[in-house]
């Protein structure tokens, strides 16, 4: 008799809690699919990657301790061999070419049906790449260069200072959220602005809004 091939071990980081039980019951409902933990927030989610060693993480983008796509890097450092599949309400090719650059094996908008989410994570499982069809062309654009878009300028965490930006938080804010000392902070947000080539934080967040930086 053959051997049965082991599940796919999965991390779910999800801070609504009906998507994420809506999510577990049909991963935990899938053949070969095991939850083995969850998480709402960035700080936990890397706990629970380093202590389970998943095979996948799904991973929400917006949280409330900061952007998911952010911190990638992270997760996957603290578990080599997990893939991360990261979920979005909103998606357009800016946000694919963030998403390729992180590392993460793929993107899905929440919008998609439960049975999509499922086939995704066997993909990434498996090593392959999963993105909307329709998002493919500028994503490659973005990638080659061709459309010189302003957000391959910015580091991650001059990221994650624009999206607070955006929410309106100050600078002792934004360095009590960052974990950073006020004069850091507001270095990251004067490397915004430059970067943007604003002149304000409120014309940073406009010209960000613009070129789709903070969908």
């Amino acid at each position: 008799m053959p051997t049965a091939s082991p599940p796919i071990r999965l991390v779910l980081v999800e801070d609504h809690a009906m998507v994420a039980e809506a999510i577990d019951l049909a991963l935990g409902r899938a053949d070969g699919i095991a939850v083995v933990a969850h998480a709402g927030t960035i700080a936990a989610a890397l706990t629970e990657t380093a202590r389970t060693q998943p095979d996948v993480v799904v991973l929400d983008r917006r949280l409330p301790d900061g952007d998911g796509i952010a911190a990638v890097g992270r997760l996957t450092a603290a578990a080599p061999r997990a893939r991360v599949l990261v979920l979005t309400g909103e998606a357009n090719a800016s946000v694919a070419a963030r998403v390729v650059q992180s590392g993460a094996a793929g993107l899905l908008v929440k919008s998609s049906r439960l049975d999509e989410l499922e086939s995704a994570v066997r993909e990434v499982a498996a090593g392959g790449a999963v993105f909307p069809p329709g998002l493919l062309p500028g994503l490659l654009d973005r990638l080659t260069g061709r459309s010189g878009h302003l957000g391959a300028r910015l580091t991650a965490r001059e990221r994650e200072t624009l999206l607070l930006l955006a929410e309106g938080a100050s600078i002792g804010e934004i360095s009590e959220r960052l974990g950073v000392a006020r004069n850091t902070a507001r270095n990251h947000v004067q490397h915004v602005l430059g970067k943007l080539g604003a002149r304000s934080k409120l014309e940073a967040v406009a010209v960000a809004r613009r070129e789709g930086l903070l969908d």
